[in-house]
C-alpha cells in the first residue's frame, strides 16, 4: 500500500457476483414453494451485512428463524444485543456456535414450535406424520455446512473456511419431524454501500483472490484501533503509549495507521529484501488473525 493512498471507502471496488449465483437465486425461488420454514444463517460479527436483501424479499411470506452463527468469534455483549434487536422486530433469533454445538438444539425446537399450530391442523384432518420442510439459507461462509453437520449429528457435509464450499442443494433428515433443504450460499449482484462490501471482505465472504488484501487489512486495522485497541495491543505485543503516540502524529491519519501496520509486519517477521516490510504478508496475518479468532471476540457491526 502506497503511503499517499486515500483511505476512503469509495476507492475500493468490491462487487463480486459469480454467474452461478444468479442460477442459485432462481432455484431458491422455485424451491421455496415447497418450504414451511426458512432458517436464515447470519454471521454474528456482521449481522446486517450478512443478510442478503434478495433473500429477505424472496422469503417475506414465509415463517422464518434467524440464526446468528459464529458467536464464538463475536463479542458476547454484542451477540445478546443483536438477538434483542431481532426479537424486537418480531423475529425468532437464536445464537449458535457450530464448532461447539451451542444453540443447535434450540433451532430444532424453534422449527417445531413455529409449525406447531399447522401440524395440529394437519393432524385434525388425518394428515399425521407429515414432516416439516425447512430450508437453510445464508450467504457464503456463514458456516452452513458446520451448522448442518451439528444439527444432523454427522460429518456428512464438506466444511471449509472459505466461501462457496456447498456446491448443490440437498435434502437432509434432521429427525422424525423435520427435513432440511440445504442450498449453496448466494451473494447479491451489487452492494448498497461500500461498508457492507468491506464487512464481507473482512470475514472472507468475498474470495481474497478478487480483492486488494492490503487495503482490506488496512481498513480492518483502522476499525480495530478505534473499537478494539486492547486486542491489537495484546495480539501484537505493542504498548498503549506506542499506539497513541503513532496515531497522534501530525500527518494524515492513513499514514499513522499504515505505520502501525508496518510495525505489525516487522514484529511478525514479514520482511523482504532490504529490510522492507512485506505488505501482502502483513495483510494476510491481520486478516487471518481476525477470521480465526486470534484477535479475540470481535463484532464489526455493533449496537452501542
Amino acid at each position: 500500500m502506497e503511503k499517499e493512498q486515500d483511505n476512503s471507502y469509495h476507492k475500493i471496488n468490491l462487487n463480486w457476483y459469480p454467474g452461478h449465483m444468479a442460477k442459485t437465486k432462481r432455484e431458491i425461488a422455485e424451491d421455496l414453494k415447497l418450504i414451511d420454514v426458512v432458517v436464515e444463517l447470519l454471521d454474528s460479527r456482521i449481522p446486517l451485512s450478512s443478510q442478503n436483501p434478495d433473500i429477505a424479499e424472496l422469503t417475506k411470506d414465509k415463517k422464518k428463524i434467524i440464526v446468528l452463527n459464529k458467536t464464538d468469534l463475536a463479542d458476547n455483549m454484542q451477540n445478546e444485543a443483536w438477538k434483542n434487536y431481532f426479537n424486537l422486530k418480531g423475529q425468532v433469533c437464536i445464537l449458535t456456535d457450530s464448532n461447539l454445538g451451542k444453540g443447535i438444539n434450540e433451532v430444532t425446537k424453534a422449527i417445531e414450535e413455529i409449525m406447531k399450530e399447522e401440524l395440529e391442523q394437519y393432524a385434525e384432518k388425518g394428515r399425521t406424520g407429515r414432516k416439516i420442510k425447512a430450508m437453510i439459507l445464508g450467504i457464503p461462509n456463514v458456516g452452513k455446512s458446520s451448522f448442518i453437520n451439528r444439527i444432523v449429528k454427522t460429518n456428512r457435509l464438506e466444511v471449509g473456511n472459505k466461501p462457496g464450499v456447498t456446491k448443490k442443494k440437498q435434502w437432509i433428515s434432521i429427525n422424525d419431524k423435520i427435513n432440511l433443504l440445504d442450498t449453496p450460499g448466494v451473494l447479491w449482484p451489487r452492494f448498497e454501500d461500500e461498508r457492507t462490501a468491506l464487512n464481507l471482505a473482512f470475514t472472507g465472504t468475498i474470495k481474497d483472490d478478487v480483492l486488494e488484501q492490503t487495503e482490506i487489512a488496512y481498513q480492518l486495522l483502522k476499525f480495530l484501533l478505534e473499537n478494539y485497541r486492547q486486542n491489537v495491543i495484546e495480539r501484537y505485543k505493542m504498548t498503549l503509549d506506542y499506539i497513541e503516540r503513532t496515531l497522534s502524529q501530525n500527518q494524515p491519519e492513513n499514514f499513522n495507521i499504515y505505520e502501525i501496520m508496518q510495525e505489525i509486519g516487522r514484529k511478525r517477521g514479514a520482511i523482504i529484501s532490504g529490510s522492507r516490510i512485506d505488505d501482502e504478508k502483513t495483510a494476510k496475518i491481520i486478516l487471518d488473525d481476525f477470521r480465526n479468532g486470534r484477535l479475540g471476540r470481535i463484532t464489526i457491526e455493533r449496537i452501542n
